[in-house]
């Protein structure tokens, strides 16, 4: 992460986020990820670290063979609540305050670590492999997710730069953060340093499709903590949104829109 303000997944900033960024940008990766941790984890615990509306959690409840059970953590408790509502109750799964680089569990308590889209966000990226490797037995499986370049991915310099049009000084940054960690040879260093090995990193190209441009545009500002800023600097949230919808259907349509998005996908085993 970087020292960005207003990074924050609160208020109504969650329900936004699954309602309008969920089946946009994240379903697809979900799907991509489970598949991956599914064919390495046939039993014993799974944690899923940075779980956030629980998207991913609940793929893995409905894939996930029935021995393998699964922690859920986030170290925000309004995601966490939130992800807690859209979930249907599950014997195996258990929720739990965290935060992905101290760990509140045991050395080799785990036979995987998943985290999908979480990385970008953690300020000290190695230690948090550290802490992945620290409570992963030994031949556990890893496998993560983050976002490609914000060239690689329009709707993010879209967002970004739409945004930062309304400001005459102090634009947001927010957008560096998730779109700033992909560096395949740190991503293999870091877990190289971490203890794992067969690591593979692979880029994964997804076609975007949402219902609309303006849906889509309500998720970018108000469904991101990027939101704060705007708040902070009084631009009227609708003006924001009005001006996203205009440039993203101008990229890839107004209902639906479509275009296309790129995430870097790493799989390693601990060693």
């Amino acid at each position: 992460m970087t020292d960005t303000p207003n990074i924050d997944f609160t208020g109504s900033i969650p329900a936004l986020y699954d309602e309008f960024l969920g089946p946009a940008i994240f379903t697809a990766y979900a799907d991509d990820l489970t598949a991956r941790i599914n064919a390495r984890v046939k039993s014993g615990r799974l944690l899923e670290t940075a779980c956030g509306t629980g998207l991913v959690t609940r793929r893995l409840d409905q894939v996930l063979a029935p021995e393998v059970r699964i922690t859920a953590t986030d170290l925000s408790d309004a995601m966490l609540g939130y992800a807690k509502t859209r979930t249907p109750p599950s014997s195996r799964l258990e929720w739990r305050t965290a935060d992905a680089a101290a760990l509140p569990f045991p050395d080799a308590s785990f036979d995987g670590v998943l985290n999908q889209f979480g990385w970008m966000f953690i300020p000290d990226k190695a230690l948090a492999f550290r802490e992945a490797r620290r409570v992963l037995k030994r031949g556990g499986a890893l496998a993560f997710n983050v976002w490609g370049r914000m060239e690689e991915n329009p709707f993010s310099q879209i967002a970004h730069a739409t945004i930062a049009s309304f400001f005459t000084v102090n634009a947001p940054t927010f957008y560096q953060v998730p779109f700033g960690y992909n560096d395949q040879g740190l991503l293999r260093q870091h877990m190289q340093d971490a203890h794992f090995t067969d690591i593979e990193v692979d880029v994964v190209r997804k076609d975007l499709y949402a219902e609309s441009a303006r849906g889509f545009a309500r998720g970018l500002v108000e469904g991101n903590p990027v939101v704060a800023a705007i708040h902070e600097a009084q631009v009227p949230v609708a003006d924001v949104v009005e001006a996203v919808t205009a440039a993203l259907t101008k990229e890839g349509g107004g209902t639906p829109f479509r275009s296309t998005m790129v995430a870097v996908v790493g799989t390693a085993k601990a060693r």
